[in-house]
């Protein structure tokens, strides 16, 4: 994808987004792929709201690598301030050139500017404009918004000592958002909306056989069997794709063979590695002879069907 450049997104086809997803193991629904197809084309920003462990902060990541370019990323929380979303000055340097008499008739230039996510993003300096990730925003406060809304809605920073800082290219932005907290009309109208559901059996199992190719078929659908039975459970944390990935590549490391007849998963294949799924300590209390017998019950189920 080297020869796209920002400008070739007004004229991006879906055939060309798709192929996109398709290099890089990311498997999308047409709703998926028409929103982040409009968002390129029209260079808004895209809101991706959603469960954790949806895939939303993949799709960034997705985007900057299928595109050849840089991915920053703001990861957000609570009490995230300017200094560290926008910019700060290196008072230590600044202090130095005082004391020397370096600093001439002010401290206050770019020699002594700090770029954190956001004004990286908009100075970015590549041979196609950035990712801007920002991740969980519904994690910072309210006030953090409003720092977003001048870069959301002109791609500009003001740094009250050198004026206006604006992208000559406006960066691809992602902002993600687990639904902890409603976020603020401003921001929603400065984005186009993707809302993001944890994925089918049939969804699932297709990510695992491109993310997990060496793991055999009826294993790959047993374990989508088992997480999405688990997701029907009152789980303080729910297993998201990246915990379905992460117990496929543990069961395929552990594999020795599983010899003609035998399940392609036991009770104490989730047991000994439930620790790839779950990540509470009440959740896997949860997990009794019943619980055992019924993922057990659920992985056969998908496996038969392949």
């Amino acid at each position: 994808m080297t020869e796209d450049t920002h400008d070739a997104f007004e004229t991006l086809t879906r055939e060309r987004l798709q192929s996109v997803f398709d290099a890089t193991d990311y498997v999308a629904e047409d709703e998926i792929t028409t929103t982040v197809l409009l968002a390129l084309r029209l260079g808004r920003p895209l809101l991706v709201e959603g469960e954790p462990g949806a895939g939303k902060t993949e799709l960034a990541k997705v985007l900057a690598e299928g595109f050849g370019t840089d991915l920053v990323r703001l990861q957000c929380y609570e009490g995230l301030a300017a200094e560290s979303a926008l910019y700060e000055w290196n008072y230590t340097k600044q202090l130095l050139a005082v004391q020397s008499g370096e600093g001439g008739d002010s401290v206050f230039t770019e020699e002594f500017l700090l770029e954190r996510p956001l004004l990286r993003a908009l100075r970015h300096e590549g041979d196609r404009p950035p990712v801007l990730l920002i991740d969980e925003v519904d994690r910072a406060d309210e006030e953090f918004e409003a720092l977003l809304l001048e870069v959301l809605s002109d791609f500009q920073v003001s740094v009250p000592e050198l004026g206006t800082i604006r992208a000559d290219r406006p960066p691809v932005v992602v902002i993600t958002s687990n639904r902890t907290r409603g976020l603020s009309d401003a921001l929603k109208r400065r984005c186009l909306y993707l809302h993001v559901e944890p994925p089918s059996v049939e969804k699932e199992r297709d990510i695992v056989r491109r993310k997990v190719p060496e793991l055999d078929d009826a294993v790959a659908a047993a374990v989508c069997g088992v997480t999405a039975r688990l997701r029907e459970e009152p789980l303080l944390k729910p297993p998201g794709v990246a915990e379905t990935l992460d117990w496929a590549r543990a069961l395929d490391a552990l594999d020795d063979g599983t010899a003609e007849g035998e399940p392609p998963l036991t009770a104490d294949d989730i047991r000994t590695t439930v620790g790839c799924l779950l990540k509470e300590a009440e959740d896997v209390n949860r997990l009794d002879d019943d619980l055992v017998s019924a993922l057990l019950a659920a992985a056969g189920d998908e496996a038969d069907a392949t």
